[in-house]
Order: structure tokens, then sequence, then C-alpha cells
């Protein structure tokens, strides 16, 4: 098994906004509270610690034991949710959506990060307990998003009717899909646990909500980790306050519009806040909550109320207010005792947006790590590019780029005309000189001249180039067929791939080598040959 690193800002896939953050660029320091540093914890751990009430460990601790209930939950992953009581504990926090089958094979990454930063602030400080926690987004709405998976190439999707919160949506038309991707596995014992994981997790529970908590479990439950619903009476309970800020006050709109007006411009506006930044969550629906024409509404809904009813309706139902992407952030780090959220480049961005916020509701800003992000190389692949001499930063040029690298390298001919295009310049000087000293109005001729012969130099290589592709064609295709095995659509494989594709490959080992190789706060790409 080999381990290679690659900086981020070298692959090609990361925005200048991420860079420049994992380069600690004083421009975006106002935006953070602390860098990932395992020194920082310290500051992190005594700021949360005084803020974060005994009072919401209880009912946080009483609330995992409830949704735990149906659940077969290892030895570990109970004594955390105990210790969660303690105000010695914190939590190291991931999100995701309840992509089917998990979705795309970051969902893995995020959480083995959260589990290896766990196991590593524990080393460094063993006076406090640390829980990774995965949040599962059950409140969202946007069903097209989560809906499906890829599998070899092919998208494996259910097709059903949606509305509402997608974690309270019945598990109908599961049994359709099921079949489709059971034709698609094979007969490998390996193949034979996935269907069976499927099967369980979506054929044996009634809610995508519940069979996504029992297929994170399923896959993470060794190593401790706990996830959570925030979906729930008594969690929203403790947001009540936060909830009447922002529809009486405003309170993000007006935090939110003055970081994005400070953002440098180059980095460009994640999100955007909208006046009150709060759904309206019941059965079947989740629509914009607005105040207009001095009473407050639910978008394409008949409901409306006054100042003072809404108030009594949020004490009555408090559940019934769900947080939009602006105040999820803020939603989580009120009901958990975190220290830090792990997220990918786009989740970053926003959180980015939200220190001020932070600031003026009096909650300590978690710190912000980018999760691990990964190549997988079969030893078969390993093999092949190894003979083909193709290097891991050859991998992360755009196809043209690619090509036009490797036709140059295994070309018997030299294609590159720089030499000759240096040398052509360096004639056009004498000439240059040659006009200055006698008629300076033939300097425009003389750079006409110049230009046309590189131009004539530059097409003559295109075609040179061009004729040594088709004579390489069978070299340069098995090249380009191993990069778009492992770039997929020319995007990085953790966005498409599923880790079924995986699992069939390493099967139950998958998880084990992830977590023993994945290194959170190392900050760079990994490329892993299983």
């Amino acid at each position: 098994m080999q381990r290679k690193h690659v900086p981020f800002h070298k692959t090609g896939y990361f925005s200048s906004l991420i860079c420049d953050y994992l380069d600690e660029k004083d421009e975006l320091k106002p935006f953070y509270n602390r860098f990932p540093h395992l020194k920082n914890f310290d500051a992190q751990i005594k700021e949360k610690e005084t803020s974060f009430s005994l009072d919401s460990r209880k009912v946080l601790t009483a609330t995992l034991k409830v949704q735990y209930q149906k659940i077969e939950s290892s030895s570990l992953t109970k004594e955390n949710i105990e210790l969660i009581s303690s105000e010695k504990t914190f939590t190291i926090t991931t999100g995701h959506q309840l992509n089917l089958f998990t979705g795309p094979l970051y969902f893995l990454y995020k959480i083995v990060s959260a589990i290896n930063l766990s196991k590593e602030l524990k080393l460094e400080y063993p006076e406090y307990n640390f829980v990774p926690v995965y949040w599962m987004a059950t409140e969202d709405h946007d069903f097209e998003e989560i809906n499906f998976f890829n599998f070899k190439g092919k998208k494996v999707q259910w097709n059903r009717k949606s509305g509402g919160a997608v974690g309270e949506l019945t598990n109908e038309g599961l049994n359709d899909v099921f079949e489709v991707f059971a034709n698609e596995l094979g007969e490998s014992q390996s193949a034979k646990e996935l269907k069976q994981l499927f099967k369980n997790a979506y054929l044996n529970h009634d809610n995508l909500a519940d069979a996504t908590r029992y297929l994170a479990n399923e896959i993470f439950k060794e190593f401790g980790l706990v996830i959570i619903d925030a979906n729930d009476v008594s969690l929203k309970k403790l947001f009540v306050p936060f909830i009447e800020k922002e529809l009486f006050n405003q309170a993000s709109f007006k935090a939110v519009s003055n970081t994005n007006s400070s953002l440098p411009n180059d980095y460009g506006i994640q999100v955007n806040p909208r006046e009150i930044n709060l759904f309206y969550l019941t059965k079947n629906l989740r629509e914009r909550i607005v105040f207009e024409d001095d009473v407050y509404k639910v978008l394409n809904t008949n409901i409306v109320w006054s100042k003072s009813e809404i108030i009594k309706h949020l004490d009555e139902v408090p559940e019934r207010f769900s947080p939009n992407v602006i105040m999820r952030p803020l939603y989580q780090e009120v009901i958990l005792p975190n220290l830090c959220y792990i997220g990918g480049g786009g989740e970053l961005a926003y959180w980015f947006q939200l220190k001020e916020l932070f600031t003026q509701v009096e909650i300590p800003f978690p710190m912000l790590l980018l999760r691990n992000s990964v190549l997988i190389k079969t030893k078969s692949q390993a093999k092949k590019l190894e003979r083909l001499n193709v290097s891991n930063e050859d991998l992360f040029l755009n196809k043209h780029a690619f090509i036009n690298k490797k036709v140059r390298e295994i070309s018997n001919i030299d294609i590159n005309f720089s030499k000759q295009k240096d040398y052509l310049r360096q004639q056009f000087k004498s000439l240059y000189k040659l006009a200055e000293e006698t008629d300076k109005t033939f300097l425009g001729a003389v750079k006409a001249q110049e230009v046309k012969q590189l131009k004539g130099l530059d097409k003559l290589e295109k075609r040179l180039l061009k004729a040594q592709k088709k004579s390489l064609s069978d070299q340069i295709s098995r090249m380009t067929e191993l990069q778009n095995q492992l770039f997929p659509n020319q995007s990085l494989q953790e966005r498409n791939a599923n880790f079924s594709e995986f699992y069939l490959e390493y099967g139950e080992q998958l998880i084990p080598k992830l977590i023993e190789n994945l290194k959170p706060l190392k900050g760079e790409f990994l490329i892993l040959n299983l």
C-alpha cells in the first residue's frame, strides 16, 4: 500500500479561497476564529467549555438515547453518547445530506476525518473526551440532489414524488431501485454484503432519516460515531431564543450582509442571506417564512400570523421552524458542545460568511477544517500507470493538457518548437535595431513579420502534434482511459463514485484502510494505492 500527498493548490480542483485559507493568508483571518492546528484546540476547548451549559448537555444526551433506541449501536457509540453529558466532552462534527446509499465517495471521507481528528485530540488532550458526530441534514427539501448515486459510470436513481423535509420521506419505490442495483453488483461475497446492507437500510425502515441513520451506523459504529437528527422538538426548544431574534431582528441578514460586503471580491459569495432565514416545516411542506404587510406569512400557503401569534406558535411547536443554510450552522453550534466543523470547500466558503453573526449572538465560532480528499487507485491501475510512465501530477491535468504533455514525452520527435521560437525572436531583435537606425516607419512591418512567422511555427507545431497523436493513439488511448477511470467526467473521483465500487474491491477492509491512512490535519490531497 502506497500513500502520496499533493498540495491542494496543485490539483487545480480547489478555489483560491480554500487554497488561501490553507495557506493562512492574512486577508481571510477576520472570517474565522482559529486555524485548526493541534495546539489551537486548547483555546477552543476553554471557550466552548464556559459557554455550553450542563442543561443543554442533558437534553442532547437524552435526545440521542431516544434516537438510538431502535439501533444496534456499538459499546463505543453508547459510551460516547453517555460522555456527552460530561462537561469534559466535546464533539467534532461533520454534516451531509441524506444521499441515497451515501451518494458520492466523500461522504466517507468527511466522517473518517471526524473520527480520526477525535482520536488525535484525545492523544493531545487526554483529560478531555472527543466524540465524532455526523449531522444528518434531515430538514433539507431538495430531493433531486440526493435521489441518486453513481455506480461504475451508471446512475442509480430513485424516482418518486417528494415534498417537505427529505428525512420524513417514506421509502416508497426503493424496492425497484434495489432490483436495478442488485443486478449490477454481481454475486461475489462483497456484492452480497452490499445487497444486504441496502436491503436492511432502505427496505426495512420506514423513512429516509431512519434508513440513513442505520446505514451510517452500520458502516462506522465500531469507531464510535454518533449520528444526530436535529429535526427534534427537544433540540429545537434550545434554539427558540435564536429563532426569535431571527424573526424580529433579522439578525443573520444584517450580520451576513455586512460580512459579504467586506469579503475580498475575488473570492465570490457562496450564499446570500434572506431577511428571515427560516422555513416552516410540516408534513410534505417546507416553505420560507417572510414578513410582509406587517404580518408573518408562509410562502405558497394561506398561513399567516401576527407578531404575538407567531411567538405563541413558536413556543407551542418549535419543531416547525426550520433553519436554512445560513441559520443551520448556528443551530448546530447551539445544541452541540462542538469544537470543529469538517466540510468540503463549498461548505467552508459559506461558513466564512457567518463569523460576525456568531459574534453578535455570543456563540463560539467553531474551528473550520477542510475534509480529507482522496484519490484511490487499485493495484491494477497503479501498475498500468507506472508502465505508461504517468505521474500523479499528470493525472490532475485537464484532458487536453494531459494528452499534449504525454504525446511530447513519448514521441521520438521533438515537437516542442520553443527553441526555434526563441531563435526567431533573437533574429528579429537585430531587425528591430536595424529599423531603429534607418527608418523607424519599418518597425510596424518588422513586428507584423515576426508575428506572422511565430504563428507559422505554432501551426507547424500543432500539425506535427496532431500527426503524432494519431500515430501514438493506442498508447494515448490507454493513458486517457486510466485518467477517465480515476477522474470520471473530468472531475474528482470522490465527487462522482459511490463507496460500493470500492467495497466490491476491498470488502470490509475498506473503512479500516481509510481510517488508517487519512490524516485530517495534514492539509494535503491524498493519493492512495490500496
